[in-house]
């Protein structure tokens, strides 16, 4: 049943799809706003303010049970989405692109989970019987190319060589550097990156010292090559980050015996 369920939630993502800029326009005309708004980040933050916001442990939680149930939040977001992929990025700055396409990323993320919803883990949303996830799946379309979650984050945006954009994205998952509250923008992306890498870098999902060495979270062994070539390219960049106690640790450069990631929905309890 789940993963019927799936398909159907998943058939009707092509669909949309296969329409965005139809979705887009309409949709806009009948909100009284154009494509343009339609794609702006005030869409993104007014969806953002009613369903997400810091829970225990200072991890930013989603309220997906009452999205889900909101037909009409729900619609709003397909039509973000959809006017996103209808927009180009395009002769944009370079800032201006990270931001659109780390808000496509974590838009279509809240959707995915939002049509599967309730689940335990954004693992158990499989297109396929063979899936790992739902990331592969290609459920967008931009400049006429189908695109799935992870050719956004590994082809496009790990493309661009800047670890920075690893805090921007949200898999809708515990150990996940944490949703942002409201769209990025590129006049304030480095600022807002930033401040999201030392919310990370300094929770225990991130960092822990055990006695024994450091316990990091998983982002740091699967994207290690984005972080630097070696153990101590990684501390460095984390100390970077570190608030004095953990920078402190970090600059002894004890050695790092572990990794580990929490993957529970993101979901307010």
């Amino acid at each position: 049943m789940f993963f019927a369920k799936g398909r159907a939630d998943m058939d009707r993502r092509r669909l949309i799809g296969l329409g965005i800029g139809v979705a887009a326009s309409v949709a806009g005309r009948r909100a009284g706003a154009s494509p343009a708004a339609a794609a702006g980040p005030q869409a993104f933050d007014r969806l953002l303010s009613r369903y997400a916001r810091p829970g225990a442990g200072a991890i930013n939680r989603v309220d997906y049970r009452a999205w889900r149930a909101n037909a009409a939040d729900r619609a709003a977001l397909d039509t973000y989405v959809a006017a996103l992929q209808a927009s180009s990025p395009k002769g944009k700055s370079r800032p201006e692109q990270v931001a659109y396409w780390c808000n496509l990323y974590n838009a279509e993320t809240l959707r995915v989970v939002l049509d599967a919803y309730p689940v335990k883990s954004i693992l158990s949303i499989r297109p396929t019987l063979v899936s790992f996830g739902p990331w592969k799946a290609k459920t967008l379309r931009v400049d006429g190319a189908r695109l799935s979650l992870h050719e956004v984050e590994h082809e496009i945006l790990r493309g661009l060589g800047d670890p920075m954009i690893h805090y921007g994205l949200n898999c809708a998952s515990i150990s996940c550097p944490n949703l942002p509250l409201r769209a990025l923008r590129g006049a304030t992306l480095t600022a807002d990156l930033d401040q999201a890498a030392r919310d990370y870098v300094n929770h225990p999902r991130a960092v822990q010292f055990t006695g024994k060495g450091l316990v990091l979270s998983s982002i740091y062994k699967w994207y290690r090559e984005d972080f630097g070539d070696t153990d101590a390219d990684i501390l460095r960049h984390l100390s970077a980050f570190a608030a004095p106690p953990l920078r402190a640790v970090l600059d002894r450069r004890p050695a790092i015996t572990g990794y580990a990631y929490d993957w529970d929905l993101n979901a307010r309890a």
